[in-house]
């Protein structure tokens, strides 16, 4: 990029070249939101005069072609340019409506990168014509199976799907209930509503946002047939003591593990902690599909026979079928595809979890917000960074107002939803999760979310938090 066309002084050039490069080295090193908004107009204007200085010696353009590639510098390269300084002095403001938006989430920039991979998964599928339980399902089922640390997996329909079948294979029939937190995706609940069975839902600590130990054992009853421990936005549920209550009362200890594939607790992964473990390829989980799918993944041979008979209509061999299933298979499509997206998910989880460390170690100033809690011997892969926060609402309303997304995961515990009404809950019966409902807000959270986007979304709720 040609910035002047002066010629270059033959003793004065490296004079300026080191001047102008201060002066640049000093926007970048300085806090942007600071500079922006406080020193906007005399710093530019300084600027201004030495770019026009350093243009003089010809030095401006070898430093645009220097620095190109510095993600850091990029975000100011047009402050290198007389044209970009007169474009930034004109507008009276840094706007919302001129800002960038930041999604909550972008699969777009996942497909970006690994795009050509997933074409040509998909092209290899479509040229075998084995689009349902061929060799990609039965290569996905092994290779998370290992993932999981787990000897068995079966490919479902949906995580929803999975759920079900899993209860049903460990025997939950209508009238029978099932031990469930009540601070979860309406899936955990009305997966066991599916087969008549009741739902009992449980409290949540307030610092980890997963199932209350001691709650779970004062509400089991002898009706309770299982217990689904959901490990929320990445994070394990306390699984010692879940197994000890589970072995104590001979009830199968299921996992809801949509959120959490690749987390671990006391150095194994979810998916391998209890019984049986449900995943949700969902297009927005850690990993995601194309559509909707799921697995189940097990170490008991006896139940991955049956659930392989229950996910095909209940055919135990070809047209023979021995109870009532489902049809709920992974297609070969879906599979190709998350065979491609497996083999990413370890950088990932290891981008997820450096975001969440930039987030926390930023927001670690700012009055008014906790940020999520990681225990000892745990380790998250922030499926979602969720924030508390007291004025949660009126948070959300500002960030949105600045283009910044967020959500939250979940706005009313199961207890309150108009879905289970009849089963008589009232407020205050679960006070916890109904604390935690009012305060949570998941922030953006994605592996390809860069360091200029985090200080934007954290200035963005300091100037929030000093009003």
């Amino acid at each position: 990029m040609q910035v002047f066309n002066h010629v270059e002084e033959k003793y004065w050039g490296a004079f300026h070249d080191y001047v102008f490069e201060i002066a640049v080295l000093t926007v970048l090193v300085a806090p942007k939101p600071f500079i922006i908004h406080k020193f906007r107009f005399g710093f530019v204007d300084f600027l201004s005069k030495l770019e026009y200085f350093a243009g003089i010696c010809g030095v401006g353009a070898r430093l645009v072609a220097r620095r190109r590639q510095n993600s850091r510098i990029a975000n100011f390269q047009w402050a290198y340019t007389r044209a970009g300084i007169q474009q930034l002095m004109s507008s009276p403001t840094t706007s919302a409506a001129a800002a960038e938006a930041i999604n909550q989430f972008d699969l777009g920039e996942q497909y970006a990168a690994i795009g050509a991979e997933v074409r040509a998964a998909v092209d290899r599928v479509l040229a075998s014509q084995q689009l349902v339980l061929g060799q990609e399902g039965l290569a996905l089922e092994n290779e998370l199976a290992v993932f999981c640390g787990t000897t068995h997996g079966i490919g479902v329909a949906s995580g929803t799907d999975a759920l079900i079948l899993a209860l049903r294979a460990c025997n939950v029939y209508a009238g029978d209930e099932v031990l469930i937190p009540t601070l979860t995706f309406v899936a955990t609940g009305s997966a066991v509503s599916a087969l008549g069975a009741r739902p009992v839902f449980a409290d949540i600590d307030r610092a980890t946002l997963n199932l209350d130990v001691s709650d779970v054992r004062r509400r089991i009853t002898p009706k309770t047939k299982a217990i689904i421990a959901v490990h929320l936005h990445g994070l394990a549920a306390d699984m010692d003591p879940l197994r000890e209550i589970a072995k104590e009362r001979s009830l199968p200890l299921i996992e809801d593990n949509a959120q959490a594939i690749g987390a671990t607790y006391k150095g194994r992964r979810t998916g391998s902690l209890g019984d049986i473990a449900c995943i949700s390829f969902y297009p927005t989980k850690n990993l995601g599909a194309a559509g909707d799918g799921g697995m189940i993944v097990t170490n008991s041979a006896d139940l991955d026979a049956r659930l392989r008979t229950l996910r095909n209509h209940g055919q135990a061999s070809r047209y023979i079928s021995t109870e009532p299933g489902w049809n709920s298979r992974l297609d070969e499509i879906q599979a190709a595809i998350l065979r491609v997206k497996l083999r990413h998910l370890p950088a990932w989880q290891k981008a997820r979890q450096m975001n969440a460390v930039k987030y926390s170690k930023l927001l670690a100033g700012v009055s008014g917000v906790r940020v999520p809690v990681v225990p000892g011997g745990y380790e998250h892969v922030f499926h979602q960074y969720t924030i508390r926060c007291e004025r949660r609402d009126a948070l959300q309303k500002f960030l949105g107002e600045r283009k910044i997304g967020s959500t939250i995961y979940y706005p009313v515990p199961l207890h309150l939803q108009p879905l289970y009404s009849g089963l008589g809950h009232k407020p205050g019966d679960f006070p916890n999760a109904e604390h935690v409902a009012g305060e949570i807000l998941s922030l953006p959270m994605y592996p390809e979310l860069s360091e200029d986007k985090i200080e934007r979304v954290v200035a963005t709720i300091a100037e929030f938090a000093r009003q």
